[in-house]
């Protein structure tokens, strides 16, 4: 007879399932395009708004076509860092989520887990490739999700998700300056 699952995990997954309602609400309705559009006109606005947007693998499309047109007619640097802080911000909302909530469940269920993520190669592997998937163009999640599981402090991954997604915008500013 399978087990029924416990409170904190029937919240946990009762969170995610209303996270990624709203977020397939937002991608498959005109409301994230209108509200960028809406913000359009204020350079910093509009770039942080795309930012925080950019994280999701839901949001993450728009926000980057978003955020190249900002580039292409603002200042490319200014863009990316304000666009970078919007991102920090969503990404450390999944962070917290992943690191305080995911992660330990999923530590729970597996000793295996548990003994491999405290071996500290194996947590710089885990930065260091949680840092290359937020850099690129593809969504934020996987990465945070390795972040979280290496259990890295709060005062490594803000810098590291910072630098990250400014220089990914920075490189998506550039391409579309290209084009």
């Amino acid at each position: 007879m399978p087990r029924p699952l416990s409170y904190p995990l029937r919240h946990e997954l009762g969170i995610i399932v209303v996270s990624v309602c709203i977020a397939l609400a937002l991608a498959y309705t005109n409301a994230m395009k209108q509200l960028l559009r809406s913000a359009e006109g204020i350079e910093g606005l509009g770039s942080f708004i795309a930012g925080l947007f950019y994280t999701s693998v839901f949001t993450s499309v728009p926000a980057a076509v978003a955020l190249g047109k900002i580039a292409v007619v603002h200042s490319l640097p200014a863009t990316a860092f304000i666009g970078s802080i919007g991102a920090l911000i969503g990404d450390f909302l999944i962070f917290r989520f992943v690191r305080d909530s995911i992660s330990p469940l999923l530590a729970a269920h597996s000793a295996r887990l548990k003994n491999i993520s405290f071996h500290p190669a194996f947590r710089w592997a885990l930065v260091a490739l949680g840092f290359i998937i937020i850099a690129s163009p593809l969504p934020d999640e996987p990465g945070i999700i390795l972040l979280g599981l290496s259990r890295t402090k709060i005062a490594l991954f803000a810098p590291v998700s910072f630098l990250a997604n400014f220089l990914g915008i920075l490189a998506i500013g550039l391409a579309a300056r290209a084009l």
